[in-house]
């Protein structure tokens, strides 16, 4: 995902320039701090306060000018307007997120009002389409019989949630000002990895074949999450 998005990022603005990033659920800060390490304006918004604690406390780490572009705001991703003013950022992520909202609509109108013209709108959701397929390559049939009907499922963390299709997330991303620019499947081939997998030694090949496939059809469509990256236009 993080190729996707500098894929992303490098094809729309020009290169060195310092942009102005809003990663809102931004949980321990991965995105954020990356972003911040490589020159970019950071604001991080975070609802958990043990994930607020613990990217405070890795930007704690950074040296002094990394930590002077990062800021860390715990806060609600549907109170944006609270927050910031419209146009604000150059670049807004809401990665891992939609699936514990409800009614995703108001939340993702609001960060498209973040965006100034030309702006970036970086979407990691579960893959509405494709939700049998961790059942069914799991052996379990009765579960994945029943993914076929629904957008709600158990995470690994025990949580009903629920997952977007792609073709109502282009529609919603083209209601709000926003329209589908690219999108990329994550987590094509690994997603029944059991959770504290070591890492393979050829990890660099699996980055790869993982990469390949979640910008090839048919394999991104059958992705366990979707990479969506919408315009401000």
């Amino acid at each position: 995902m993080t190729r996707q998005l500098d894929e992303q990022i490098v094809a729309r603005f020009p290169v060195g320039q310092r942009l102005r990033v809003l990663d809102v659920g931004m949980g321990q800060g991965t995105q954020a701090l990356r972003l911040a390490r490589a020159g970019h304006q950071v604001t991080g918004l975070e609802q958990d306060a043990t994930m607020v604690a613990a990217a405070r406390e890795s930007l704690a780490g950074e040296p002094e000018g990394i930590r002077e572009r990062m800021r860390i705001i715990e806060g609600d991703g549907r109170d944006t307007g609270v927050h910031f003013l419209p146009g604000s950022f150059d670049v807004v992520l809401c990665h891992g997120v939609l699936m514990y909202v409800e009614e995703p609509d108001p939340l993702l109108a609001g960060l498209a009002r973040m965006l100034a013209h030309g702006g970036l709108l970086s979407l990691l959701v579960r893959n509405g389409d494709a939700l049998a397929f961790r059942s069914g390559l799991s052996g379990d049939w009765s579960g994945a019989l029943a993914a076929f009907d629904t957008t709600a499922y158990c995470n690994r963390l025990g949580l009903d949630v629920r997952a977007d299709r792609l073709k109502d997330l282009t529609s919603t991303l083209a209601g709000i000002g926003a329209p589908l620019h690219a999108w990329y499947g994550v987590r094509v081939f690994t997603d029944t990895a059991a959770d504290g997998a070591e890492v393979p030694a050829d990890v660099e090949t699996l980055l790869a074949v993982e990469e390949k496939a979640g910008r090839t059809d048919p394999y991104r469509g059958v992705a366990a999450l979707l990479h969506l990256c919408g315009v401000r236009g």
